[in-house]
């Protein structure tokens, strides 16, 4: 199952592009006796939707048949990494041939995308950079693979 995510704007290359690379390599290696992976980054180009309804329409575009939408979202349920594992292994255990992770624009996501969405996740109560927000959804996801493998990566 491809593991994917979906976000408004665009990174330049710095530090915060090379973090994703590196995740999304350890996990490719990692997930794929697992049948996980690849993790693919799809962006949007902000200065071409600008408002959060056309950003969302278009998030909302990119989920695929066959596909369980993840959207990030403030008003989300917080999961810890061993939760995310579980949800990515009933997903995939269940036939989906991808999971989508979302992340909205400046204004974040539209009702309509967060009635879409299959679930609502939130990394807590504070509003993170969409730029920091790859990240850690990259490291969570690697993360979620490295516990499904029984790697030591997660030492919880």
């Amino acid at each position: 199952m491809r593991l994917c995510i979906a976000a408004v704007g665009r990174l330049k290359p710095g530090p915060e592009q090379t973090l994703i690379t590196k995740f999304a390599r350890r996990l490719d290696a990692t997930g794929r006796p697992l049948a996980l992976g690849p993790m693919d980054l799809h962006e949007l180009d902000e200065r071409k939707v600008k408002d959060s309804k056309a950003q969302s329409a278009r998030l909302i575009e990119r989920i695929a048949p066959g596909s369980v939408a993840v959207a990030l979202d403030e008003r989300g349920k917080t999961l810890g990494s061993p939760d995310l594992a579980k949800l990515i292994e009933r997903t995939r255990d269940a036939g989906s041939d991808e999971m989508l992770f979302l992340i909205g624009g400046a204004d974040g996501h539209t009702k309509a995308l967060r009635e879409r969405a299959d679930h609502l996740v939130s990394f807590g109560p504070m509003v993170w950079p969409h730029m920091l927000a790859r990240v850690m959804i990259a490291e969570q996801l690697y993360r979620a693979v490295s516990i499904l493998a029984g790697s030591p990566y997660h030492r919880a």
